[in-house]
């Protein structure tokens, strides 16, 4: 891998991490890192905190060309209405993805997260109710 194309792999590991520290601000710069270029692994790495809140495996791909199809989907379900755009696809024999912008998807992440701690405590609070 040529030394600029590590660089833009950095730099799209950069912006994951950025939009996730900002989606979620109690969360400390350390606690999400993107990885070393050409190490193994996930491309954007987790605290065991960060972990606790996004079980997540990211692998950032950021291409020149190749992706024209997705964005072409992705238009294509712009222009249908003022909705946020989501495209399901998938190969035969393959499991279904979905493919949604990375705003959306971090307000997704958001939202799931609250709503998982607020439930914990739901539960928390019902078995406490149960025991008296």
């Amino acid at each position: 891998m040529s030394k600029l194309a590590k660089q833009k792999g950095r730099l799209g590991q950069n912006e994951i991490r950025d939009k996730l520290l900002e989606t979620f601000p109690e969360l400390e710069p350390d606690d999400i890192k993107g990885c070393v270029m050409g190490d193994t692994g996930e491309d954007i790495q987790f605290s065991p905190a960060a972990r606790k809140m996004l079980p997540l495996s990211i692998e950032v791909k950021r291409r020149k060309t190749g992706l024209q199809t997705a964005y072409n989907y992705m238009e294509q379900a712009s222009s249908h209405s003022k909705g946020e755009p989501v495209v399901c696809y998938r190969s035969d024999r393959k499991p279904w993805l979905v493919m949604v912008g990375l705003d959306h998807y971090a307000q997704l992440l958001r939202s799931w997260n609250d709503n998982k701690s607020v439930g914990n405590t739901r539960r928390t609070s019902k078995h406490k109710r149960n025991r008296r």
